[in-house]
């Protein structure tokens, strides 16, 4: 007999009698009891996440998220199915969960609630639409994509399928590049401004970025001041400069069109310009090329009159 079988008969012998209570003693409780069951073969390893880390203290744990679940961690007799636990998020075997999104959110919120990025919540478009945070975010998982600034898009065209299509268009922001993501200009978790935008206003979310278009000027564009997306479609368009349509039919939505003797298609009496070469594939912006606004008086051609003067 070998020293490590020895070993085993002694102590079966001195220690068997108290084998039984220090197995119930040795009874994982809490999250630990989880962890028994669900293991790496159907649980997603997040050790390296925020929430699994273990050994900060503010790491939530299973039960700060799916609630005690007693009835699921330990079935009832007579009970031929397994209770699902109190709380359950997302999609499993296909099945949305039967929790409302206001109330899986909340259980989030009890953690992420502590920041202005997310005060706007309540009220906001996507809580209006039944959108949860598990929605969007991965929390059994080491990387969320949704955090992820080259990934991040995808969560977002899962819903917002024409932006994915303005987006593959030749004008577009640098978003498939990997330079920017939907985050940079929108909030997804409220916001005071228009369609979620991380500012105020359209225009103070474009001015972080486009600081010289801001001005002031002495002669400020009115529909400039007033919303950028008049002339310009900021997801993408196939007009250079994510302009909505072509000069001169971009500015002659507004603006009524040069010409010369009442020459042209378009002719109106201003003097000065030939229309007929405007449509030959000239630009507005050739001569006004400060379109976001000015501090030049305006260039009209003068004539006898206010020559006089």
């Amino acid at each position: 007999m070998n020293i490590k079988s020895a070993l085993a008969v002694v102590s079966i012998c001195l220690f068997g009698s108290f084998g039984s209570a220090w197995a119930a003693d040795a009874q994982p409780t809490g999250a630990a009891f989880c962890v028994t069951c669900h293991d790496d073969e159907d649980l997603p390893d997040m050790s390296r996440s925020a929430h699994g880390f273990s050994a900060d203290k503010r790491a939530p744990d299973c039960i700060s998220c799916h609630g005690p679940s007693e009835t699921h961690a330990r079935k009832p007799a007579g009970v031929s199915v397994q209770p699902k636990p109190d709380v359950t998020f997302g999609k499993k075997s296909g099945k949305l969960s039967t929790v409302a999104a206001n109330d899986r959110s909340r259980v989030c919120q009890t953690c992420h609630d502590k920041d202005a990025k997310r005060a706007m919540w309540s009220g906001s478009q996507h809580q209006a639409a039944d959108v949860a945070c598990d929605s969007c975010h991965q929390i059994h998982a080491n990387r969320d994509k949704t955090l992820n600034k080259i990934t991040q898009p995808e969560t977002c065209y899962s819903c917002h399928k024409e932006q994915r299509s303005e987006m593959n268009k030749p004008s577009h922001h640098p978003v498939p590049e990997g330079k920017m993501t939907c985050s940079d200009c929108h909030n997804p978790h409220g916001s005071v401004g228009p369609k979620l935008v991380k500012r105020d206003s359209i225009n103070d979310t474009c001015y972080t970025c486009h600081a010289e278009k801001r001005g002031p000027f002495v002669h400020p564009h009115d529909p400039v001041t007033q919303d950028c997306s008049t002339c310009h479609n900021s997801h993408g368009s196939m007009v250079p400069g994510l302009l909505k349509a072509r000069a001169p039919i971009l500015c002659q939505q507004c603006h009524t069109p040069h010409s010369a003797a009442n020459v042209g298609s378009i002719a109106s009496g201003t003097a000065g310009f030939n229309a007929v070469g405007m449509w030959q594939g000239r630009s507005c912006m050739n001569c006004h090329t400060q379109v976001h606004g000015s501090n030049n008086p305006s260039t009209t051609f003068p004539t006898p009159k206010t020559l006089m003067r």
